[in-house]
């Protein structure tokens, strides 16, 4: 596994992260905790460095269970966590008050069981404080030593340049993928200007991209699937043409749907680092496997202007928490 810087921020990385979330939360029922433990542990023999959680995960269950795991490799490690939820709760709405800033970060370094949280995201922007106290905060917290890097999850550009004044941003974390490409517009260029790294979450399309959902698909009554309308079961009919694409392509590189959206995504920007998560040993090193597969000038010609010509059904988010985003 090879690494990548994200920006300028000499923070280094594996090339693909694992994202942790629905190992507790967000895809149905939490994973038995011994076979959470053993994914984390192969994930960081198969050369994983990367790995990203959140106090809103569980909440509070998925830091744990990351603290627990993760121990033994500890400095080898980058391991990211976000605050700005009101008592770590997404349903309670925003805060990102300082106070609440300090709380989150001293209560995630205990449940981490570790010194420092390497890059600190603030999970959504919070338009009740101003986002320069929001960065203020971060960077006393790095003066201190208690946080290596501050990162954004999910902001919109304004935000983004005015953190980046009083504190650097290392990264943004947002959606971003074959199907949702919106952050091409305004958002990457923005990054590379500053320097930025950029963390796509959901790059295999919150399983869609795998080819492994279709539209006669159920999900769990938890799953959070089941309120996002591009998951309802007629956009997920119009938008099977992108997967038919994938298919296409992974047929001709011997590879996966999941292993060719993802070495799309690696292609793009040398300063962008995905974080598919999963559940499964064998997806993740399935995942992994998208790694080792160079996809040329023309192959990423022929996908750009087949994805050009498929048209996505269905927002991403539920109109209330599409308020949140791109703030």
């Amino acid at each position: 596994m090879k690494t990548r810087k994200l920006g300028n921020s000499g923070l280094e990385v594996s090339e693909l992260g694992l994202g942790c979330m629905g190992l507790s939360f967000g895809y149905g029922p939490a994973t038995d905790l011994k076979d959470a433990v053993k994914l984390l542990h192969a994930a960081v023999e198969k050369g994983v460095t990367f790995f990203d959680t959140a106090e809103a995960y569980g909440p509070f269950t998925n830091e744990e269970l990351l603290g627990e795991a993760l121990a033994p490799y500890r400095d080898k490690l980058v391991i990211a966590t976000k605050f700005g939820f009101k008592d770590g709760k997404p349903g309670d709405g925003m805060d990102s008050r300082p106070e609440r800033i300090r709380e989150v970060a001293e209560a995630s370094l205990k449940r981490l069981k570790t010194d420092r949280i390497d890059l600190f995201y603030q999970h959504r922007v919070d338009p009740n404080v101003p986002i320069e106290e929001v960065a203020g905060t971060v960077k006393d917290l790095i003066q201190e030593g208690k946080v290596k890097h501050f990162g954004l999850s999910e902001a919109g550009a304004q935000s983004i340049r005015r953190a980046h004044a009083v504190q650097p941003v290392a990264a943004l974390q947002s959606e971003y993928s074959l199907w949702w490409r919106e952050p091409e517009e305004e958002v990457m260029p923005l990054l590379e200007e500053l320097g930025i790294g950029f963390v796509p979450f959901s790059p295999l399309g919150k399983g869609f991209l795998t080819g492994a959902i279709n539209e006669n698909t159920s999900f769990d009554k938890i799953d959070f699937r089941n309120i996002v309308p591009r998951f309802a079961p007629d956009a997920r009919a119009a938008n099977q043409a992108m997967v038919d694409l994938l298919i296409r392509i992974a047929r001709e590189k011997q590879a996966t749907p999941a292993q060719i959206a993802l070495a799309w995504l690696l292609a793009q920007k040398p300063w962008i680092a995905p974080i598919p998560g999963t559940t499964k040993l064998h997806r993740l090193e399935e995942n992994l496997g998208a790694v080792d597969i160079i996809l040329t000038a023309d192959d990423l010609s022929q996908i750009e202007k087949a994805a050009s010509e498929i048209k996505i059904e269905g927002a991403r988010y539920p109109e209330h928490l599409q308020k949140r985003v791109g703030k």
